[in-house]
């Protein structure tokens, strides 16, 4: 019996050790305050890019080598900034063409770090707003990413892997703040039905 009770402490201490590493992990604590807030930049910024469908800004925060993986199974993985660009451009020219607009947002969960490269974790929203003559409503969808970014020989965090994938709006919104990282606000609630 006494042997048994000495396992369960040594399987609880573990998993408490675990758990401890996991969260200092998961968590921007040990980021340094100036690279936090410089990777965080990078959203604000492709956020605005998509506002304001400019596609300069896409060309400044991708690595020359960046990697692209889209959430739809008919596209390959593309390599290199600029055909990442190139699908960019599509898509902003797209939404000029409908004379609509497009908002994004993003809601960081973990940013796993180590001197250099950076891995976020979260969730994004986006909102359609077709042109007024189409009579259509606003469209929003939503999706989890994955992002890693690393500085360049110039010290400047850029985006080297874009990963995402489809899922509901609610766990963009019900996604929590996280000390530390990019935590967006333009969509704090869901949109009237």
């Amino acid at each position: 019996m006494n042997v048994f009770k000495n396992f369960l402490l040594l399987v609880a201490v573990s998993v408490l050790t675990l758990t401890v590493s996991f969260s200092s992990n998961a968590s921007s604590e040990v980021v340094p305050a100036n690279d936090n807030k410089a990777i965080n930049d990078i959203y604000h910024k492709l956020s605005n890019s998509f506002t304001i469908l400019d596609i300069s800004v896409i060309d400044d925060i991708y690595m020359n080598d960046a990697t692209y993986i889209s959430e739809t199974q008919d596209k390959e993985i593309v390599l290199g900034k600029n055909p990442i660009i190139d699908l960019y451009a599509t898509f902003f020219n797209k939404i000029k063409l409908k004379n609509a607009k497009i908002e994004v947002d993003f809601r960081l969960q973990v940013r796993q770090y180590t001197d250099g490269q950076a891995t976020d974790i979260g969730y994004y929203l986006m909102r359609f707003h077709p042109g007024e003559e189409s009579g259509e409503p606003m469209s929003e969808f939503a999706g989890k990413f994955v992002m890693v970014s690393r500085k360049n020989t110039q010290g400047e965090w850029k985006i080297s892997v874009d990963s995402n994938t489809r899922s509901i709006p609610k766990f963009y919104y019900n996604a929590t703040p996280i000390a530390n990282l990019y935590y967006g606000k333009q969509y704090s609630q869901k949109p009237a039905q």
